[in-house]
């Protein structure tokens, strides 16, 4: 197999991992019949929190551990507006986008100070699952949240369409009052699906801080958020769909990198556009035939 071709599916597997993250914490959120547009903010908070506590405690795994606490006090706040308040989804996600990048950015000048060299921790390591395969090692020399990411898209496709928490999900995302007709306390499922989904769009922002890059830079999440919304609809709101959608972005991601190297004469600023012009393009086509959960953007009031 062509070196260029091998080197390619790896990076797209690294690239894709954070979207992987953001895309399935978004799914819970939206199936549950709420629009989390805090996502990009959450991302940033969880990259944030993730390289801070492992900056200060020294370990990576603690950093993770506080990247996900901030992303489900996030979903939490997001909560207590969105459902419990029923403000509306748009507005109160983009404010928690504003809080969210805001409070990372004081905190971070706050605690690092005004350095013209920014902190840096020692990332985690890839692991190399076939050292001594010329081709699978390229492919399978990743980090161990990649290999994370793509263990729980069967599980979460499990928990939303084999579990009875699943099946009450998808039941409040499509009839909130038949859901609360049956006994079920709506804002309780809402406010616990928008936790687990902030806490999984908090390790995909933790993913570019504290392993691929060991760095936290003002740019970091780069619009992943917003993609992620776009391959939510890409996927149809179905995990594996969604796996599809990141390997996509992150194809096109990593080839556009390589392509630069190459050389060829073209505006830089060409290649950067280039993977959010496929998403919109494949947005375009899948959206047409999208099934929204029929409760989505609609805030629930108890008569």
């Amino acid at each position: 197999m062509d070196d260029f071709l091998v080197s390619l599916i790896g990076a797209t597997l690294r690239v894709a991992t954070p979207l992987i993250f953001a895309t399935l914490g978004e799914l819970f959120c939206e199936r549950a019949g709420i629009l989390n547009l805090g996502i990009e903010g959450i991302m940033f908070l969880g990259a944030f929190a993730g390289f801070t506590t492992a900056s200060l405690t020294g370990s990576l795994w603690l950093g993770l551990i506080g990247a996900i606490i901030s992303g489900m006090l996030s979903g939490l706040l997001l909560s207590f507006f969105a459902v419990r308040l029923g403000v509306n989804q748009h507005v109160s996600g983009l404010g928690l986008t504003l809080l969210a990048t805001a409070l990372s950015l004081f905190l971070f000048r706050v605690i690092f100070k005004e350095n013209q060299n920014l902190p840096s921790v020692v990332p985690f390591q890839q692991l190399n699952l076939f050292p001594n395969n010329p081709i699978l090692h390229e492919i399978f020399s990743q980090y161990l949240l990649t290999y994370i990411a793509i263990a729980i898209i069967p599980v979460v496709w499990f928990i939303i369409f084999r579990t009875n928490y699943g099946l009450k999900i998808r039941s409040v995302g499509d009839n909130p009052e038949a859901t609360d007709a049956a006994g079920i306390n709506v804002y309780r499922l809402r406010t616990s699906a928008l936790v687990i989904g902030g806490g999984l769009m908090a390790i995909g922002g933790a993913f570019l801080s504290i392993a691929q890059l060991g760095k936290f830079t003002f740019g970091i999440i780069e619009g992943r958020g917003w993609v992620c919304i776009a391959l939510i609809i890409f996927g149809n709101w179905h995990p594996v769909k969604v796996l599809w959608g990141a390997l996509l972005f992150g194809g096109v991601q990593a080839l556009q990198s390589r392509l630069q190297i190459t050389g060829i004469k073209l505006p830089y600023e060409l290649f950067l556009a280039l993977p959010y012009i496929v998403t919109i393009i494949a947005l375009t086509l899948a959206g047409r035939n999208a099934s929204y959960p029929a409760a989505l953007l609609k805030p629930y009031k108890r008569e």
